[in-house]
């Protein structure tokens, strides 16, 4: 088997008590955090704006080969819907995340269940966003029109990932799409969305999906988003620990194909 680029993470990098001995002190939660895991999806911003200088200082916690996700707006997404939000909503966003520099490797762009695939909407927002930045794009839509083949092509057209997600709002959620260079999970927490702890059984099955996606040539990201009861990092370590053993002797990449770490790097 080939180098495989699997890389496990969280939403935000809150540490709870029950891993604190996993993530020793010095250092702040972040800091601590980033010597065990090299990425990290922020979906604070989903919620509200941060100032440049914030990532900025996040940028400068971590070590070079870290990469950060940032969660695209919700007035982006959920308020203007994908319409009419360059000139204001998205400039003043895209400014504030280039304060991570090179350490920003994906923008998530996640849509309300409510919002179905429309070609006209769709293709201009992405073709709008990809002449904006070149930070790779990766959406994760809950309607299910967005799982049928002319939605499944845009995105591919457009190299633009899209997330399989952990519960799935259709069948055709499970699995990633659109670009094949990237396959992009999100565990949000089943039964109880955000809240509920996975099993042995889900996670080993989530270890062999990353596995599956990397053995194809993807770079592979995996995100535990059940966050509300301090879940995510624990599940995190596990297929963490799981990917290691099978993993082993092989030197991981950095994501979005950065060199390689040198010897004596602490993940």
């Amino acid at each position: 088997m080939g180098k495989q680029a699997c890389f496990i993470g969280t939403a935000g990098w809150g540490i709870p008590t029950r891993c604190k001995n996993d993530f020793p002190q010095p250092g702040s939660h972040l800091e601590r955090y980033a010597r065990h895991f090299p990425v990290v999806e922020i979906d604070t911003s989903f919620y509200k704006p941060h100032r440049r200088e914030t990532y900025e200082r996040w940028a400068r916690a971590v070590p070079e080969h870290f990469r950060f996700a940032v969660k695209v707006p919700k007035a982006i997404t959920h308020e203007r819907r994908l319409v009419d939000c360059g000139d204001d909503l998205l400039e003043s966003f895209l400014r504030q995340v280039e304060g991570l520099g090179a350490k920003l490797s994906v923008l998530l762009v996640q849509l309300p269940p409510s919002l179905p695939f429309e070609p006209d909407v769709a293709s201009g927002f992405f073709d709008m966003l990809s002449t904006r930045t070149q930070t790779r794009l990766v959406c994760e839509p809950r309607h299910p029109n967005w799982f049928e083949p002319d939605a499944e092509a845009l995105l591919a057209n457009r190299r633009i990932a899209r997330v399989a997600a952990d519960p799935t709002p259709v069948p055709a959620a499970a699995a990633p799409g659109g670009w094949p260079g990237l396959a992009y999970f999100r565990w949000h927490g089943a039964p109880r969305v955000y809240y509920s702890d996975y099993d042995d059984e889900s996670l080993d099955r989530f270890s062999r999906q990353m596995e599956e996606e990397a053995a194809s040539g993807a770079e592979v990201w995996g995100i535990f988003d059940n966050t509300a009861a301090g879940h995510a990092l624990g599940n995190a370590l596990k297929v963490d620990a799981t990917m290691a053993q099978t993993l082993e002797g092989q030197r991981p990449l950095c994501p979005a194909g950065h060199p390689p770490l040198k010897k004596g790097g602490d993940w």
